[in-house]
């Protein structure tokens, strides 16, 4: 299973996708155009401070609000590998998957970390982080796949012969 380490920024419970792009930015022309508004309403630094490869890892309920699309789009814009949390909104969920972006979840990980750290996850296997071993419950292939393949279109194209 692939395997991939990252630096992790910590959020907290009940991140929408109001949070995650506020409404007022929609209207930018592309989804890298939204990206440095990312996350503004809690914390407006913290999309210019995001790294390639970097994790995000929040408490429960992670994607609540409203379905749009471009909140997945956008933390996959920024570089994140993936998103870590306690649980997440059930549409968010699939909009993250469709486009290609990893979501764990996990109820422990959350407590047991601070901003900066570094975590090593192995996809449908565990999370590890100060050599303390986090299982994760496995994604159905079909849904590894589509991720590996950079979301459901690619995905698609790809196993279609179109690619």
């Amino acid at each position: 299973m692939e395997q991939f380490s990252g630096k992790i920024w910590v959020l907290g419970d009940d991140i929408d996708t109001d949070i995650i792009i506020p409404t007022e930015y929609l209207a930018l022309k592309t989804v890298n155009d939204m990206t440095p508004y990312a996350f503004s309403p809690l914390r407006p630094e913290l999309a210019a401070q995001i790294k390639e490869g970097d994790i995000i890892v929040a408490g429960k309920n992670f994607g609540c609000g409203s379905s749009r699309e471009q909140a997945p789009e956008i933390i996959k814009a920024l570089g994140i590998k993936c998103v870590i949390a306690k649980s997440f909104a059930r549409i968010f969920f699939r909009n993250a998957i469709n486009n290609g972006l990893l979501l764990i979840e996990n109820e422990t990980l959350r407590d047991a970390v601070s901003e900066g750290d570094e975590i090593t996850v192995t996809i449908n296997e565990a999370i590890e982080h100060k050599g303390i071993q986090y299982p994760i419950t496995s994604l159905p292939e079909n849904l590894v796949d589509i991720i590996q393949a950079g979301g459901l279109v690619k995905a698609m194209r790809k196993l279609n012969g179109l690619d």
